[in-house]
């Protein structure tokens, strides 16, 4: 399976991939093996919902946060970078104003996405999240919400999380963290929904 975002560049995506499977119909269970632009991924049914175990292994995990910040921060390589930042309200913050120098910070070659997070209990929190590749606030980021359930996991020593994120939808993180910050059996599960049928001009393919 491959992604493209709307600027035309590749990378992994975990509600692409979520998504392409549960809407192809391929059985699903009890779980089905995808290498996902490059990644090696499980998707699996869970109820309504599709999960999905993130990548793991060499190379994935939190990192040291590779720019300053005066908020709690956070930083991983899910596949693709993520930064989450920790904010009182995520209401409050101008997501148009505040995501986009750090998306594009020259700490961070190729950028990063960006999330922030509100705590609003012990394994529960909002998100938001600014994508690049998309260059805009999305109504869900799945890696964005897998690495700031990590991340809070990692700081709160909650390791199960339900995040509400921009577009209304509840998505749950599991997950079992390292001491070195490298993750182990990253799951997030969340709802998936047909909007919609397009068919694409045959001049496409």
């Amino acid at each position: 399976m491959e992604h493209w975002d709307t600027d035309g560049s590749k990378s992994f995506c975990s509600n692409g991939s979520r998504a392409a499977l549960a809407i192809h119909g391929t059985p699903l269970g009890p779980h089905v093996d995808v290498i996902s632009s490059g990644e090696d991924i499980r998707l699996q049914r869970d109820g309504e919902a599709v999960g999905i175990r993130m990548p793991e292994g060499s190379g994935f995990g939190l990192r040291p946060v590779p720019l300053p910040t005066a908020l709690p921060a956070g930083f991983g390589w899910i596949g693709n970078p993520q930064l989450v930042l920790r904010v009182p309200s995520v209401a409050a913050v101008d997501l148009a104003v505040f995501a986009p120098p750090l998306r594009h910070h020259a700490a961070l070659d190729g950028g990063t996405n960006v999330n922030v997070v509100e705590v609003l209990a012990p394994g529960e929190a909002r998100i938001r999240s600014w994508e690049r590749g998309v260059e805009g606030e999305t109504l869900c980021c799945g890696t964005g919400s897998a690495v700031a359930a990590a991340w809070l996991a990692s700081t709160e020593g909650v390791s199960s999380w339900r995040l509400h994120t921009a577009g209304g939808d509840v998505v749950k993180v599991e997950v079992t963290m390292d001491a070195d910050g490298a993750w182990r059996n990253l799951w997030l599960s969340g709802p998936v929904r047909r909007l919609g049928v397009v068919h694409p001009d045959p001049s496409l393919f």
